[in-house]
């Protein structure tokens, strides 16, 4: 048994394009929420066998059911409402929510997928929630007086999910917070609202937060109240990994190492994500370090999320053949 090199993936996966159709179908009323229903369980199942097929260690359920990240959890609260289309990046729109009275959780949103998922597989399947500051950063506020206490009360909603999913057995519970890189002055309150999420929770914690000016803000990232952080590297050519050597002393957090480029079409070959790998293996021990993409695999096709990730397991298990770090968790 080694928890050397431990692979996993961010979240989401492409939805296959039966999935797509049948979302559609549903936003015109021409399917029925059960029969979308069991079509997300179907591209799920397909999402779990993927992984296990690969051979990745930490699953996830490939948010097969969610369509933009916030606004997933802001259409089961009653005191927010979706807006109109804003631009995302490139040509990517979503429905941004707009806060529209006291934040208050109204029972599970996410367990009985996570349940599901955990149900196909004997491996560890991490619960995923996108974070308070997020929710807030990518919402507009018709509600309260301040920031702050916007981002407060949706930690307290967040707090309340991850502690669901934490009854329902899930080990790992990934808050993802990629807006908390876009205000390096509110890193503060980042921390503060993560922390109402993940202190004593009693799961591994894990933020995502990736694509941002990471050195401006990097000893408030290092010290963020999780038990991991998961970072991109591939896309920004492992420069995080100088900022993590330079502060190697201090830095005591697991890291979660993107090492294949999610905004890219092009497959990265063996070799060249073993070479990222062993960069982040300079830096911190094997038991430290897992590996996963940059970000959620949803922008890429099927094919090209696939293999992704075949190249990425396919250097992980050189690298630990390498080093004779064999074994599975």
């Amino acid at each position: 048994m080694s928890n050397a090199l431990l692979t996993t993936t961010v979240g989401s996966f492409p939805k296959p394009a039966y999935l797509q159709q049948a979302r559609n179908q549903h936003a015109a009323g021409r399917l029925s929420r059960e029969e979308l229903a069991e079509l997300e369980r179907r591209a799920t199942r397909e999402v779990i066998a993927l992984q296990e097929e690969l051979g990745i260690d930490i699953l996830v359920h490939g948010e097969m059911e969610r369509g933009d990240m916030v606004a997933f959890f802001a259409e089961q609260l009653d005191s927010m409402k979706i807006g109109g289309l804003v631009r995302s990046y490139g040509n990517r729109y979503y429905h941004k929510p707009i806060i529209a009275g006291k934040l208050r959780w109204q029972g599970p949103m996410t367990v009985e997928m996570w349940r599901f998922a955990q149900g196909l597989t004997g491996r560890p399947v991490k619960g995923i929630l996108t974070g308070p500051y997020t929710m807030v950063d990518w919402s507009f506020d018709e509600y309260y007086d301040s920031r702050r206490e916007a981002v407060l009360d949706m930690a307290r909603v967040v707090r309340r999910e991850a502690e669901e999913l934490v009854e329902a057995g899930a080990r790992f519970v990934q808050v993802d917070e990629p807006a908390a890189s876009t205000r390096p002055e509110e890193m503060g309150l980042v921390s503060e609202a993560l922390g109402l999420v993940t202190r004593g929770l009693g799961a591994r914690t894990i933020t995502h937060i990736c694509y941002g000016d990471f050195a401006r803000v990097f000893d408030q990232i290092a010290s963020l109240p999780v038990d991991q952080l998961d970072m991109e590297m591939a896309n920004s050519d492992y420069d995080l990994l100088d900022l993590i050597r330079q502060h190697k002393s201090e830095f005591r957090k697991e890291l979660a190492m993107g090492v294949v480029d999610i905004h890219s079409h092009v497959i990265e070959t063996v070799d060249q994500v073993k070479a990222g790998i062993k960069r982040g293996l300079e830096v911190l021990p094997p038991e430290r370090l897992y590996i996963d993409p940059d970000c959620g695999l949803k922008t890429r096709t099927w094919q090209e999320a696939e293999a992704k990730l075949r190249v990425m397991v396919q250097a992980v298990r050189e690298v630990k053949q390498e080093l004779g770090l064999n074994g599975h968790p």
